[in-house]
């Protein structure tokens, strides 16, 4: 497509088109993102709340005083701090959590990265156990569910549960932490990911576009080029018979004096270029009605044996004149009915016969046949002419299309001929194709739908 107004059209489809995706994948990568995170907190959350629960209902029955540590705490945590000390000692490692007393927590806090804290009711922590814990923030709340940093910006979901003694009094608090560390982790490749990922998937979508724009404005451009050569044929067309009107009077002008046989002369050759001027305008338009389909039909039962014997009586002196065998094979034994415009059926026969003729040398024949073929009534112009190279037949029912334009404009074609038989059988639903071989012949097969004898038109 060289035509600029079709490139600027392009890319603009082709940007309107990623910048749709794009939105679409944004907010597709946006959605996924957020509701992994959603899924992981939950799980986290579930599984937290699991846990502390558990610990309060085994430790909470066995607090006998506010803030003192009772035996049942070494039981259940056998990593377990009850100094201030705690604090300065290095984070435990897993071999070290994997110790050999095990308590109900231990499991969990080795491979989960647990912690527990015990605090009392003046905020102050009594006993730590997991790892870690010795870096989190020294300031103490009592929020249900907490988030914390450490020192190293690693992250903790916490819970923190009210315990309270047998008497009923507040003992402090128990707080349970589970580090985020995985969850980051997993949301920084999504990050990453959708980082890397959108960019490329947004280029791969812009090349995309760009190509699927190109098919997409590929019959626009193909109809924009047969309406160039379409204007450009008939603007020739129609300027060779007004430059031949133009050239004779100019050439009468010219002359000081004009017989009486002069003037009829030139008043013949200008009606005969006028008739050429208006046949070509009034096939122009008839294609033109077909197309935006416009054109009235009036349509009725047929008898295309009675049509077609006509046609061939018209056609005889002009194939005689040639030199050529004009002969028909009709099916006579039961007469053929389509239901057409008597007049539009008449000038396809007539237009496909005439170009046969057209283009068939001295002592060559022209046979047309009439046959019937699965409820269609089959029409062939089959001759002995020049033939149609195979590259060509895709093209000859284009208009002003001539497989041989020298030969085509000697003998008065317009090259709208096919285009119009075409036009005229694909208005009554029916197929036109050619079978044909340089040098051979052509034969050109209509078929129309049969009606009945009784069918009437509704």
């Amino acid at each position: 497509m060289q035509i600029k107004l079709f490139t600027k059209t392009r890319w603009r489809l082709a940007s309107w088109y990623a910048l749709v995706l794009a939105l679409i994948l944004g907010l597709c990568g946006l959605v996924v993102y957020q509701v992994m995170i959603r899924a992981y907190l939950v799980s986290i959350d579930l599984e937290l709340e699991s846990v502390t629960g558990t610990l309060h209902s085994v430790i909470e029955p066995n607090l006998k005083q506010p803030g003192q540590i009772e035996p049942v705490f070494e039981l259940v945590l056998p990593n377990l701090c009850f100094t201030d000390g705690c604090y300065n000692q290095q984070a435990y490692s897993h071999a070290q959590l994997a110790h050999n007393r095990h308590g109900i927590f231990s499991a969990v806090y080795k491979d989960k990265r647990y912690y527990v804290r015990f605090v009392d009711t003046s905020l102050k922590v009594i006993a730590v156990a997991g790892a870690n814990v010795n870096e989190l923030p020294s300031t103490i709340r009592t929020d249900v569910w907490q988030t914390l940093r450490d020192a190293q910006g690693n992250r903790y979901s916490q819970k923190s549960l009210e315990l309270h003694t047998q008497d009923n009094r507040t003992w402090g608090y128990i707080q349970v932490g589970r580090s985020l560390k995985e969850l980051d982790n997993r949301l920084l490749a999504l990050k990453l990911t959708l980082a890397f990922g959108l960019p490329t998937s947004i280029f791969l979508v812009g090349a995309s576009s760009w190509w699927l724009a190109g098919l997409a404005m590929r019959p626009i451009d193909r109809s924009y080029k047969q309406m160039q050569q379409f204007t450009s044929d008939a603007s020739h067309e129609l300027r060779t018979p007004l430059a031949a009107i133009n050239a004779t009077v100019e050439t009468v002008l010219d002359l000081e004096y004009l017989s009486e046989k002069e003037a009829r002369d030139t008043l013949i050759s200008i009606r005969r270029q006028n008739l050429r001027l208006s046949s070509l305008v009034q096939d122009l338009l008839l294609l033109s009605r077909f197309d935006q389909k416009t054109q009235v039909t009036d349509r009725q039962q047929i008898c295309l044996n009675d049509l077609i014997s006509d046609v061939m009586e018209e056609f005889s002196a002009l194939a005689s004149n040639a030199d050529l065998e004009l002969s028909s094979s009709l099916e006579y034994s039961q007469p053929v009915y389509v239901l057409a415009d008597e007049d539009q059926i008449l000038r396809l026969i007539s237009n496909l016969i005439a170009n046969a003729i057209k283009y068939t040398p001295s002592y060559g024949y022209v046979n047309v046949t009439l046959k019937r073929s699965n409820g269609d009534a089959v029409i062939e112009v089959k001759d002995t002419g020049i033939g149609i190279p195979l590259t060509e037949q895709v093209r000859i029912f284009d208009r002003f299309y001539r497989v041989d334009s020298n030969r085509s404009r000697s003998s008065g074609g317009s090259g709208l001929g096919l285009a119009i038989a075409k036009a005229i059988v694909e208005a009554h639903k029916g197929s036109i194709k050619v079978h044909s071989s340089p040098n051979k012949g052509s034969n050109f097969i209509v078929q129309l739908p049969i009606c009945s004898t009784h069918e009437q038109l509704h």
